[in-house]
């Protein structure tokens, strides 16, 4: 499951944006990457593990939710059935 989010763009910088990809590890688990950062410019990536499915989706959900808050909008999805 991928999620890109972005920020409207000022007239001075470019946009932010955060992209959300839920995905299974080899060991059986499941794997939360955050990457975030400026349109063309340097990003930063995070890492979190989960042992089962329903932790990640949360966590998943949680981290959209938090941005959606932050004036982020989604521009692309894709995956699964889209998040509750």
């Amino acid at each position: 499951m991928r999620l890109l989010m972005q920020q409207r763009p000022d007239d001075a910088e470019a946009p932010r944006f955060v992209q959300l990809m839920l995905q299974p590890d080899l060991l059986g688990g499941w794997l939360l990457v955050r990457e975030t950062g400026v349109m063309g410019g340097r990003s930063q990536v995070r890492r979190e593990q989960f042992l089962d499915h329903d932790s990640a989706i949360a966590a998943f959900e949680r981290a959209r939710d938090q941005q959606l808050k932050r004036g982020f909008q989604q521009m692309f999805t894709q995956g699964a059935a889209a998040p509750r």
